[in-house]
C-alpha cells in the first residue's frame, strides 16, 4: 500500500488480490502448531459462510515461552465493546461455538472458534508505534464506524456507557450500510432493562465492583452504565458476564461468573406480584437493610412494596 492505512484496510487490500479459495489472516508475531490448518479447512468445507479461528495460545515476550490456552472459552464483546473471553456455558460445551461477531451474524455467517486448531500469539505489553491522534482517537472512531453501521437504535446504550465517544468524528459510512443493505443484513435485536424497586425507587448498580463482590442499589440516574442488567432467557439478573447469586438464606446477594446452571442464579419476575424471587431459597429480592444502605437483600416474601421490582426496556431519546 502507498501509505499507513491500518490494520483492517491492509487486510482488505490483501483480500481483494488474493486468488485461493480460502483466505488465512495472520499476525507477523504468530506460530502454528502441527496440524493447525486441517481442522480450519474442515470447517469451512461444510459451509463456505463460516469464518474459523483457531485457540490462540500465548507466546511470552519474555523469553518466548509457549503456553497453551484453554478450549473452554469464547471470545466476544461486552457493552463498552472491549472484546473479553467469556468461559464456554454448559450448553455449548458440546457445540463448541464462538461468539459472532456483528457483520458476520448479522449477515447469515457464523464464526467459530475450532478447538482443533491452536495458533500461538505473541501478546506484547505495549505497541512499538504511535497512532495518528492517539491510540484512544483511532479505537473511539472504529467502534463509533461499528456502533452506526450495524447497532441500528441500540448503538445509544453504548454511547451512554461511553459517552465521550460521540465527540470523534467517525467519517463517511454510505459504503457501509450500503452493503449491509444489499446482504439484507438482519437488525440488532437486543434488549436491555434497568430493575428498579418500586418503593424506594433505587435501582440495582454493580458500582463498578467486581465478581466475588455484593451488588449495589443506588438512586436511579437513568444514564445507563452502571445500572444496566438484563433478565435473560435463562432467568438470570445479569451485568456483563456476572450473575446475581444467592447461596444462603437471607443472603447477601453477590455478582459472580455467571454459569448457565441455574442453581443460585435463578430468579423467577412475576410480571403481575412485580417480584423477584430467588428460586432456590424462596426468598424475595427486597430494599436495602438500615444495616447496610447500599446492597439490597433477599427476605421472606411478604408481598410488601419494597420487595416489587419494574423491569423496564430502556427506550432512549434521540440525542446523538
Amino acid at each position: 500500500m502507498e501509505q499507513r492505512s491500518g490494520l483492517i484496510r491492509a487486510r482488505l487490500k490483501g483480500a481483494s488480490l488474493s486468488t485461493g479459495q480460502v483466505i488465512t489472516f495472520l499476525d507477523a508475531h504468530c506460530e502454528c502448531t502441527v496440524g493447525w490448518l486441517e481442522p480450519l479447512l474442515a470447517r469451512i468445507k461444510l459451509d463456505r459462510r463460516t469464518v474459523v479461528c483457531p485457540i490462540i495460545d500465548v507466546i511470552s515476550d519474555d523469553t518466548f515461552e509457549y503456553m497453551a490456552g484453554s478450549d473452554m472459552t469464547y471470545g466476544g464483546f461486552n457493552w463498552k465493546l472491549n472484546f473479553r473471553w467469556y468461559p464456554v456455558p454448559q450448553r455449548e460445551m458440546d457445540r463448541r461455538k464462538g461468539d459472532r461477531t456483528l457483520p458476520i451474524w448479522q449477515c447469515g455467517g457464523t464464526l467459530e472458534i475450532v478447538t482443533c486448531s491452536h495458533v500461538g500469539h505473541v501478546f506484547r505489553k505495549a505497541t512499538p508505534y504511535t497512532f495518528p491522534g492517539g491510540t484512544g482517537q483511532i479505537i473511539n472512531k472504529n467502534n463509533r464506524r461499528l456502533a452506526e453501521v450495524w447497532m441500528d437504535e441500540f448503538k445509544n446504550f453504548f454511547y451512554i456507557i461511553s459517552p465521550g465517544v460521540t465527540k470523534v468524528d467517525y467519517g463517511d459510512i454510505s459504503t457501509r450500510t450500503t452493503l449491509r443493505q444489499k446482504l439484507q443484513c438482519k437488525p440488532f435485536s437486543w434488549y436491555l432493562e434497568n430493575i428498579r424497586n418500586v418503593e424506594t425507587n433505587q435501582c440495582l448498580d454493580n458500582m463498578a465492583r467486581k465478581e466475588n463482590e455484593k451488588v449495589g442499589i443506588f438512586n436511579c440516574h437513568g444514564m445507563g452504565g452502571n445500572q444496566v442488567f438484563s433478565y435473560t432467557a435463562n432467568k438470570e439478573i445479569r451485568t456483563d458476564d456476572l450473575c446475581l447469586d444467592v447461596s444462603k438464606l437471607n443472603g447477601p446477594v453477590m455478582m459472580l461468573k455467571c454459569h448457565h446452571l441455574k442453581g443460585n442464579q435463578l430468579w423467577e419476575y412475576d410480571p403481575v406480584k412485580l417480584t423477584l424471587v430467588h428460586v432456590n431459597s424462596n426468598q424475595c429480592l427486597d430494599k436495602a437493610t438500615e444495616e447496610d444502605s447500599q446492597v439490597p437483600s433477599v427476605r421472606d416474601c411478604n408481598g410488601s412494596r419494597s420487595q416489587q421490582w419494574l423491569l423496564r426496556n430502556v427506550t432512549l431519546p434521540e440525542i446523538f
